[in-house]
């Protein structure tokens, strides 16, 4: 699991064209992904922050928190561009800061509200895709005009996850369903 610094060091067109993406709108903006404690995916909108020391967010309370206390797996996806349809994506693990200067430095330079119950997570970089749709490319070898340009980077000390036997379920499952109380404001 590379840092975001590790991976800018790597590729640092890459990481830059991803940070102005995310950073589009001034500070930055973006979706994030979690796992559920059923497995399932969670989106939430995020205000990613992007420094020479790595790629952090400040989460407050939220089940998007405890997802990521629980599950540190994540991804991060740019919010659409009101000019073109390129977009980021950067996916790996996130993990708390513990350190409280680094902590406090951080957010002073974010002006993240102390008042707020937040914590600050770091996130790490095992894959990071950039999308260009040009509408005009011609002449660059290896891109189609009218075909979107998309680099990938892939930490290349993360491990090969293991390929799982896919298995397909024969007859439908059975629906789950719980009873939901409503009551009168």
């Amino acid at each position: 699991m590379a840092s975001w610094s590790e991976f800018a060091a790597d590729e640092p067109r890459l990481a830059d064209g991803i940070r102005v993406l995310l950073q589009q709108y001034g500070p930055g903006f973006g979706y994030l992904a979690t796992v559920r404690a059923d497995g399932g995916p969670r989106v939430h909108p995020v205000s990613p922050v992007i420094t020479d020391e790595g790629l952090f967010c400040f989460i407050i309370d939220s089940p998007k928190r405890r997802d990521l206390e629980r599950d540190g797996r994540y991804a991060l996806h740019s919010f659409p561009s009101e000019e073109s349809d390129d977009e980021a994506y950067v996916a790996g693990h996130a993990w708390p800061v513990a350190d409280p200067g680094r902590v406090a430095r951080l957010a002073q330079s974010a002006r993240a509200e102390p008042q707020v119950d937040w914590r600050l997570f770091e996130f790490t970089v095992d894959v990071a895709m950039l999308t260009r749709r040009e509408q005009h490319v011609t002449g660059v070898p290896g891109v189609t005009p009218g075909r979107p340009a998309v680099r990938v980077w892939l930490d290349p000390q993360t491990p090969p996850a293991p390929a799982a036997p896919v298995a397909v379920p024969q007859t439908r499952p059975a629906r789950r369903s719980r009873d939901v109380q409503c009551t009168a404001a």
